[in-house]
């Protein structure tokens, strides 16, 4: 007696479904760990931008920023943590700080983020 039924049937297995939703999780759980660092990575290069904007001297550009730190949540830097050097536009204000997020156990993943006001700075770099 034939059903119609095929045999060999296609989709996805159990176990496989599983294994997907696991690295999903794991995607999920690192996304949301990550986020409020490159957030707060953006807080400080519009910090440093309106800083220099506000002061002429690297002891107002650190004061602004110490006020807008305040406001802005940010709490990886200080304004004496800030390198300030004269450049060709100005005050060149620049600033690199690391960021170490647990993930399980002994495992963890090291954030290096760097940036300044300089056209050619660069942007975050992420290492594990």
């Amino acid at each position: 007696m034939e059903f119609g039924w095929k045999k060999n049937q296609r989709g996805v297995s159990l176990i496989g479904l599983i294994v997907v939703l696991a690295v999903v999780g794991i995607i999920g759980v690192t996304a949301m760990k990550v986020f409020p660092t490159v957030n707060e990575y953006y807080a400080i290069k519009r910090a440093i931008n309106s800083a220099k904007a506000a002061g002429s001297t690297p002891a107002d550009i650190r004061q602004s920023f110490n006020k807008q730190a305040e406001v802005g949540y940010i709490d990886s830097i200080q304004g004496k943590d800030l390198d300030i050097a004269p450049g060709p536009n100005g005050m060149t204000v620049s600033f690199a700080y690391q960021k170490v997020i647990p993930l399980v156990g002994p495992a963890s993943l090291l954030l290096d983020y760097h940036g300044s006001t300089s056209p050619t700075a660069g942007a975050a770099n992420t290492t594990q």
